[in-house]
């Protein structure tokens, strides 16, 4: 697998709402006091929800974002979005390509989102595909058509009847060129791994063609000496202290280290849940916001917990700022560190790649905390067996071309508002 390349393709645009409403197409959609509500509806859809079989009305609305064209030839496009549903809503999120000034795909369903499971189980949509693209659970891979730019819409379900719907605060993708070979297929199950258990989510197989040439303006991210040195006090979370307890929801411990890395990431901004909202964990075993986390960005049609966009909008509800992106490599992620900023990575690698993380892993999520003063990544690893285990430092080298190579560089990054994030390089991709 090849090391980062840090002029490579990549191109991440987010809308905020209320803010942004003016710059798409507001069907029914009004602004609330933070974020999109429905207004006016537009429709009324029965839906049955194929994971239990019930059939509901709802009454719709929708946004539409304007075309984001992203100057390259896209291969993979991941979004995300943060919001909130109350009891009898949901969102669909839908994703197609463009191609110049028009669009070039169909329409592809990128998830059925409620924030619990008393409006519908959440669930990515499996079996879209067609010669132009298909859909790997949470990211579209474009396959025919030369698409150089995607566009959103959102459309919020409420219950007919009912006083409250649902909330769309942000909305956003990240677009890149050709990634590196992987050893993964998109986000579905892989065999369990010795050690690792079910990928949460590696990219698509068959990634495509070698990285696109560098972009005109993108250019290498400078350096950023203030995360050398510089460790992030992220509390450790091992996910495999719940093996053998609560298995729904994923598997449990042995597959369940997104939204253990989420659990950690929370809590360090003091921002996790509180105990009454996980108190129905019963028994409470080891940690048991973290089998609340499993339950609450579980796909019921991926069967797993690591749906890359499920995670960042389950952190979202927790009043953090949180999307999917891609990173160029580790001196992209150093500008983070730098600003104070954990960040979850996902990487894929065989036992002794990576010296330091002796298992072998389709896809892994971990929490990049900082960097020795050498440049080395300090890892909080949740596979592990217990949480004085979790800290680890891996050679950079390695770790990069894993990261690089077993996602395309994705990243979770979830942070308070407060907090500003690092300026982006000119293509920018946060």
């Amino acid at each position: 697998m090849p090391a980062a390349d840090p002029a490579r393709d990549i191109a991440y645009r987010r809308f905020r709402f209320p803010a942004d409403l003016g710059l798409g197409t507001a069907d029914g959609v009004v602004a609330g006091a933070d974020g999109l509500t429905i207004g006016a509806t537009t429709g009324r859809r029965d839906h049955t929800d194929p994971h239990s079989g019930v059939t509901s009305g709802y009454e719709t609305a929708s946004w539409t974002s304007p075309a984001v064209p992203v100057g390259f030839p896209v291969e993979e496009i991941v979004p995300s979005w943060t919001g909130d549903t109350p009891a009898g809503g949901w969102l669909r999120v839908e994703l197609r390509g463009w191609v110049g000034k028009q669009p070039g795909t169909a329409w592809y369903d990128l998830g059925h989102w409620a924030a619990d499971e008393s409006s519908l189980h959440r669930s990515s949509v499996p079996g879209q595909a067609d010669p132009d693209a298909r859909v790997a659970v949470d990211t579209l891979v474009v396959a025919g058509t030369a698409v150089t730019g995607w566009q959103l819409r959102v459309t919020l379900f409420r219950r007919a009847g009912a006083a409250d719907g649902p909330v769309l605060r942000t909305l956003g993708a990240v677009a890149a060129a050709a990634t590196p070979p992987t050893t993964g297929a998109g986000p579905t199950p892989a065999a369990p791994a010795a050690g690792a258990g079910p990928a949460p989510a590696a990219p698509a197989a068959g990634a495509g063609p070698a990285p696109a040439a560098p972009a005109a303006g993108a250019g290498p991210a400078p350096a950023a000496p203030a995360a050398r040195g510089r460790v992030l006090d992220v509390p450790r979370y091992a996910q495999r202290l719940h093996a053998g307890g609560e298995t729904r929801w994923g598997g449990g411990g042995d597959s369940w280290c997104s939204p253990t890395s989420v659990s950690m990431v929370l809590d360090f901004w003091g921002a996790g849940p509180t105990p009454d909202r996980y108190a129905w964990v019963d028994p409470p075993g080891h940690r048991p916001v973290v089998v609340h986390a499993a339950r609450h960005c579980y796909d019921h049609a991926y069967a797993g917990a690591g749906n890359w966009a499920f995670n960042t909008a389950y952190a979202g509800r927790h009043g953090v700022d949180a999307f999917v992106t891609r990173l160029r490599g580790l001196a992209e992620a150093e500008r983070f560190v730098a600003a104070g900023i954990p960040l979850i990575v996902s990487a894929a690698f065989t036992r002794g790649q990576v010296p330091g993380l002796d298992y072998d892993t389709r896809g892994h999520l971990m929490v990049l905390v900082g960097f020795t003063a050498e440049g080395d990544p300090v890892l909080n690893d949740p596979y592990a067996p217990d949480d004085d285990g979790v800290r680890r430092t891996v050679p950079r080298a390695p770790f990069e071309t894993a990261w690089q190579g077993g996602s395309g560089g994705i990243a979770y990054v979830i942070r308070p508002e407060s907090v500003p994030l690092p300026p982006p390089p000119r293509q920018a991709n946060w």
